[in-house]
């Protein structure tokens, strides 16, 4: 008769309501990183600490769902996940909602999860070595000093004189050991769902970084380049497929508001004014303590060791991607965190360049002014020459071989160059080739001299800019007029000089 009884109210009542499962999705059995360029950054160096360009992550995982609703937890993700980009395909039952787990483990978000809650206060006597430990709950919060209360009293931590430890439970719920992304689905039944995961993340870049060796002729060169990939995650990113992008992406969003990295708040420990002494005149003083120093900023968004990791020399391969372009690296890769990845990018061997002596210089000018040409290696980006790839911009280091020794002769930048530019290595200062201004004043004509101290003929390349204040004209020997500017190019003999004068013609 009882057990008809319970039968009978469970039909009345219904079944109690099955409790969302909660599942911790295991690691990623692949993963792929595309990384993008900061579009802002034009030809500038990455920034080691913060990068500024953004990746898009691709993760293979498999995770076991019971029937029923369940939320399932994808630990590790970048900490500059953009949520609202975040993609998951594969659940029999799709994504109901997904949330961003914004807080981190860390001391004072463990005091905030426990505030009005009861936790153990650990004491030690540094003299005896007796251990002694009572309940306390915790009354503020731990921007400031941290209240606790007793059965002694009400007190601030750390405030006794005595090393004090508070030990909590448990972990609240809701804080993650690592950044963690959460979705709730629901399955019909027990299965195994190969998921994959997607999204977009801040705190990374790449550039290419050169190295341009000139061979004992003096007339080719070989150029190598590193593809540098910046992460500056707190998360690594083993066994990653890696590629990267060239070329300027038009971004235009508000995700950087949106996908803010979590933060772990600092805590902070004070005592209430003590009593102090001044020693002139034995009156009691009551002060504040001076408050601690700020703590470290956290970090997640940092790159504390530039740790430059070099894998082997095989070259990556260069593919179209509509305007842009997309280079593959051949082999697996381990992104770590807060460093710096080097793979080999590119190798063109034997480019042939020209030498030259540059400088751009203005039309008006005073007869003090003067100075050293720049050298300058010029060679034309098609495969006749020997090159004939895109080359993205980035950092150059150039080179000269001397025997068995290669030694540094500059540092220069390398800007985007398409095929079939006309691309230039500035090679430093020439210490042979000079310039002078002379002026006449009888004739009111500006002059250029260029001197040469070396004992060969240089070939040099000047850039003379006017504007309509100040217009050239009348020049010996005849400029060519290039690119909204006049070109002198002339070759200076050996101990020797060359010359230009002009006019200038003001409006009236």
């Amino acid at each position: 008769m009882r057990r008809w009884l319970i039968l009978l109210l469970l039909a009345m009542t219904g079944a109690p309501a099955s409790a969302q499962t909660l599942i911790v999705s295991p690691g990623a059995q692949s993963r792929s990183v595309t990384v993008y360029r900061d579009p802002q950054r034009g030809e500038g160096s990455i920034n080691a600490r913060f990068p500024t360009g953004f990746a898009l992550v691709t993760e293979q995982r498999r995770i076991t769902l019971s029937p029923g609703d369940a939320t399932i937890r994808f630990e590790g993700v970048a900490d500059g996940m953009i949520a609202v980009s975040a993609a998951v395909t594969g659940l029999p039952g799709g994504v109901i909602q997904k949330n961003r787990d914004a807080r981190l483990l860390s001391p004072a978000s463990l005091t905030l999860g426990a505030l009005g809650k009861p936790v153990h206060l650990r004491r030690t006597d540094p003299a005896t070595g007796k251990v002694v430990e009572q309940d306390a709950i915790i009354r503020s919060t731990p921007d400031q000093a941290l209240v606790i209360e007793s059965a002694d009293g009400v007190e601030a931590l750390r405030c006794s004189g005595l090393p004090e430890t508070l030990i909590h439970d448990k972990v609240p719920s809701d804080l993650s050991v690592t950044p963690t992304l959460s979705i709730d689905t629901q399955s019909d039944r027990a299965t195994q769902a190969d998921v994959t995961l997607t999204y977009l993340t801040t705190g990374f870049d790449w550039a290419a970084d050169y190295v341009a060796r000139i061979a004992p002729d003096g007339r080719t060169l070989d150029l190598f380049a590193w593809l540098t990939v910046a992460n500056g995650n707190s998360v690594a990113f083993p066994d990653a497929r890696l590629l990267a992008i060239a070329g300027r992406l038009n971004r235009t969003s508000d995700y950087d508001a949106l996908g803010r990295a979590p933060e772990a708040p600092p805590l902070y420990l004070s005592c209430w004014p003590e009593p102090s002494y001044d020693g002139e005149d034995d009156e009691m003083v009551y002060g504040m303590a001076p408050p601690p120093p700020p703590p470290p900023p956290p970090p997640p968004a940092m790159m504390a060791a530039q740790e430059i990791m070099v894998t082997g020399r095989r070259v990556a391969t260069q593919e179209e991607l509509g305007d842009l372009k997309l280079y593959r690296v051949p082999m697996a890769v381990d992104l770590n965190p807060n460093g710096q990845k080097q793979v080999a990018l590119l190798h063109q061997r034997a480019i042939a360049f020209t030498a030259l002596y540059t400088a751009r210089l203005s039309a008006q000018g005073d007869v003090s002014e003067g100075g050293p040409l720049t050298r300058t290696l010029r060679f034309t980006n098609r495969r006749e020459s020997g090159a004939g790839v895109p080359l993205p911009s980035g950092g150059l280091s150039l080179f000269a071989m001397r025997g068995d020794e290669s030694l540094l002769l500059a540092q220069a930048r390398m800007r985007d160059q398409a095929i079939g530019d006309k691309v230039e290595i500035s090679a430093g200062q020439s210490p042979h080739l000079r310039y002078e201004r002379t002026f006449n004043d009888k004739s009111q004509r500006h002059g250029l001299r260029l001197i040469n101290s070396g004992t060969e003929p240089l070939v040099a390349e000047i850039i003379v800019q006017d504007d309509e204040a100040n217009r050239l004209v009348g020049s010996r020997p005849r400029l060519l007029r290039r690119n909204g500017a006049w070109l002198w190019t002339v070759t200076v003999p050996a101990q020797g000089t060359a010359h230009l004068d002009h006019r200038l013609r003001t409006p009236r």
